[in-house]
């Protein structure tokens, strides 16, 4: 899942970039209000870390202008303004979490996975499809009962699945969820990773829709691997 993070302290953004990219995450990090504010059009994002401070534009006025031009995107406010007024304006003006400095990387982490899992209209934190079981907590993958590896682009392609199990994805939805501006992507990379993930959980497990996309397939297809 792709995340926007808007931290000028040099030490805790990079701390979050390492750490949630450690995480699962692909991490975007930009150290102004606004180089950030504007990133929001960039890019298909499913959760903001916002600072509040930052040079530039704050963050509340990023947060209120967000919602303001109807960005729905989840965010969690991580700042040292910590208190109970504070904390009130934020949520009041859009922010769907709130974390005070100091904060552990876990919960971070968890409250995120959360906030995907609401946008996404996923309450388990298990999500299962067929016969795949999909923990994104402990980062296991388990195929009628049995744990199988992935690597860590098939984990993030089998993810962005998981939680659009009605959706059919293009293309350049699932290249934009798995890619950063910086990575040098071949042609048919998101094709071979397709194969990988297939030969692992069984080819019907993801149909292609011709001219379209990609979707998961027919549950009553996919209860065991070919």
């Amino acid at each position: 899942m792709r995340i926007l993070v808007i931290e000028d302290d040099p030490l805790i953004g990079n701390g979050l970039n390492i750490g949630l990219t450690k995480s699962g995450f692909l991490v975007d990090w930009f150290t102004d209000g606004k180089t950030g504010f504007e990133a929001i059009k960039a890019a298909d994002y499913d959760a903001v870390v916002l600072d509040l401070t930052l040079p530039k534009m704050d963050g509340l006025v990023i947060l209120q202008q967000w919602r303001a031009d109807n960005q729905d995107v989840p965010i969690l406010i991580l700042t040292a303004r910590d208190t109970l007024n504070e904390r009130v304006t934020g949520l009041q003006r859009g922010a769907d979490d709130y974390l005070c400095k100091p904060f552990a990387l876990a919960e971070v982490v968890a409250r995120l996975q959360a906030l995907i899992r609401r946008r996404y209209g996923q309450t388990n934190p298990i999500m299962e499809y067929g016969a795949v079981k999909f923990n994104p907590t402990h980062h296991q993958v388990f195929l009628n009962e049995q744990e199988i590896s992935l690597t860590t682009r098939e984990y993030k392609l089998l993810e962005l699945f998981m939680l659009n199990q009605k959706r059919v994805l293009s293309r350049t939805f699932i290249e934009e969820k798995l890619y950063s501006w910086d990575d040098d992507v071949s042609s048919n990379a998101l094709e071979v990773h397709m194969y990988n993930l297939r030969k692992k959980l069984g080819k019907q497990f993801i149909r292609t829709v011709h001219g379209v996309g990609y979707a998961l397939g027919k549950q009553d297809e996919i209860t065991t691997k070919e």
